[in-house]
């Protein structure tokens, strides 16, 4: 698919099937994400690969906490968590974590995949559970969570929703 055609066609899902995400798949949307800009190239974000259906359901619940509109499950039944994360050292570490969440939005998209960009990563590793999944991997340093990419068989028809006019302003 043409980049600007990905881009254009994009939507965020919102219901999946069970159906598994092949590897390699997965892979490239990683490889997406690890190519994304970053300030100085300091490459300050990290990406935690959920398939573990267990661990998958914990960061769902510990994603949820007590909001009722997320009771159910904040990962629409996706089965694919790429959780983003970057080290606080940098200065541009949100934007540069903010550009990885895009590629791998981009990259499901062009593989035929539904991606969803879900927020709350922050809260979840500010948690101990959240810090103890980040002690448990090795991972240290000061890393703040970005967002969650959840990544899946599309078992829906993302509606596409039109652009606010009167955004773009030319100075000629």
């Amino acid at each position: 698919m043409d980049a600007i055609q990905v881009m254009l066609t994009r939507k965020s899902v919102k219901k999946y099937k069970d159906t598994p995400v092949p590897r390699e798949l997965i892979d490239q949307i990683i490889e997406a994400g690890l190519h994304a800009p970053s300030g100085l190239n300091k490459q300050a974000p990290i990406i935690l690969a959920v398939t573990d259906k267990a661990t998958r359901d914990q960061l769902s619940a510990l994603n949820a906490g007590d909001d009722p509109f997320f009771r159910k499950d904040p990962f629409y039944g996706a089965p694919v968590v790429l959780v983003v994360l970057a080290d606080k050292s940098a200065s541009t570490y949100v934007y540069d974590g903010s550009l990885v969440m895009e590629n791998m939005l981009l990259a499901a998209h062009a593989l035929g995949l539904g991606a969803c960009w879900i927020h709350r990563a922050k809260e979840t590793f500010s948690k101990p559970e959240g810090k103890a999944i980040l002690e448990k991997l090795g991972i240290q340093g000061d890393y703040e969570g970005i967002g969650n990419c959840i990544v899946g068989y599309a078992d829906m028809e993302p509606e596409k929703k039109p652009r606010k006019a009167n955004r773009v302003y030319y100075i000629d």
